[in-house]
């Protein structure tokens, strides 16, 4: 018997257009902050948690700057 694929596995092998990786890269960037905030507001706060999650929230903020600088051409090159 074939294995047969469904529409949803298709999707997920598809590359994602620069436009929708910004998205999807702004949007976890959002919900890196507000892991962090969250953490911090807790009495009894894993600091080394929080300072792998601000790590990785600089990372993925480096990464949308590039892929904007890709997206966006610089006007005065």
């Amino acid at each position: 018997m074939a294995d047969q694929v469904e529409p949803d596995q298709t999707a997920a092998n598809e590359e994602l257009s620069p436009a929708e990786r910004l998205s999807l890269m702004q949007s976890q960037h959002r919900l890196l902050d507000q892991k962090i905030i969250d953490l911090q507001g807790r009495p009894w706060q894993n600091q080394l948690l929080v300072q792998r999650l601000k790590k990785e929230k600089l990372r993925l903020k480096e990464s949308i700057e590039r892929l904007k600088d890709e997206i966006i051409p610089d006007l005065n090159a």
